[in-house]
């Protein structure tokens, strides 16, 4: 009787936890399709981008072959699979996570200051930081950080350490692009005139209004600055920065209207209104989560 391939063994026990596991080859790849899928010719599986009939046996298709169902992973088809497998990897989205992929020590750096803590895995050469949720996939969100949940794998490092918490807005807001070039004349925007932040719609702010209005300023000018590109993303943070000044005050704050002015700023450099409210309403929610 030929014994189980270690790589197999493995993720049986993912599967039974849940977790939908796939070999990797050498390289850390997954498998090549075999010719019948090669090159979509099967249609592809139902649950990839391009939704499609294909229900072939074999490990083909990577991410979208990870299965929690023991009968495909131990069946005749996967077997060669398992044989030649180097590693194991999974599909995080099947698994309900995201992973925040840190590829150096800037990015785990960066995510230390930035994300709320959650559960960590050791990589070679950063940190895998998994929470609750899922969320589109997108690689290269910032230097040396990947996002890895429904349509990608990730490779199995072992369970980590501490305690998983809930996709954060932080990291949506991350795979968020930026869907126009910016504007070189003027925007067309359904913004309405408003008036600016004062004390009238603060009353419960400890700070002065100069402070307030010194830091909007500045915060807007950096959003005014990305007039070639990264506009909304500035727009985020300055959102985060500015709200998280405001924490500790009983409120209310008026950062209803903080807001609007840092989107009316990211219109004036071309971001789409509803890409500029939305990156400011995440940059407000995730200023709050940190603080929680």
């Amino acid at each position: 009787m030929t014994a189980t391939p270690e790589p197999l063994r493995l993720a049986l026990a993912l599967a039974a936890a849940g977790v939908p596991p796939l070999p990797l080859r050498h390289g850390k790849t997954p498998f090549g399709n075999c010719p019948a899928c090669k090159n979509s010719g099967c249609g592809d599986r139902p649950n990839m981008k391009a939704a499609g009939p294909c229900r072939c046996p074999a490990p083909c298709h990577g991410w979208a072959a990870a299965t929690t169902d023991p009968s495909v992973l131990s069946s005749p088809a996967w077997a060669v699979a398992w044989r030649h497998a180097v590693a194991v990897a999974y599909h995080p989205g099947g698994a309900g996570v995201t992973v925040v992929d840190l590829d150096d020590a800037a990015a785990v750096a960066w995510a230390r200051e930035t994300l709320p803590a959650t559960r960590i895995v050791p990589t070679t050469r950063g940190e895998h930081w998994i929470y609750r949720g899922t969320m589109p996939s997108s690689n290269a969100v910032r230097p040396g950080v990947d996002i890895k949940s429904l349509m990608q794998y990730a490779r199995w490092l072992g369970p980590g350490a501490g305690r998983m918490v809930d996709l954060p807005a932080a990291v949506r807001a991350l795979a968020v692009k930026e869907d126009t070039t910016p504007a070189r004349s003027e925007v067309a925007s359904s913004l309405p005139a408003r008036a600016p932040w004062d004390r009238a719609v603060a009353t419960g702010c400890r700070h002065t209004e100069r402070y307030v209005r010194t830091g909007l300023e500045r915060g807007l000018a950096l959003v005014r600055a990305r007039t070639e590109s990264g506009a909304g993303s500035q727009a985020f943070g300055v959102a985060r920065f500015l709200a998280a000044q405001h924490t500790a005050c009983p409120g209310p704050c008026g950062l209803a209207a903080i807001g609007e002015e840092i989107v009316a700023a990211a219109v004036s450099v071309g971001v789409p209104e509803t890409y500029a409210r939305r990156a400011v309403a995440n940059g407000l929610e995730a200023a709050v989560e940190r603080a929680a």
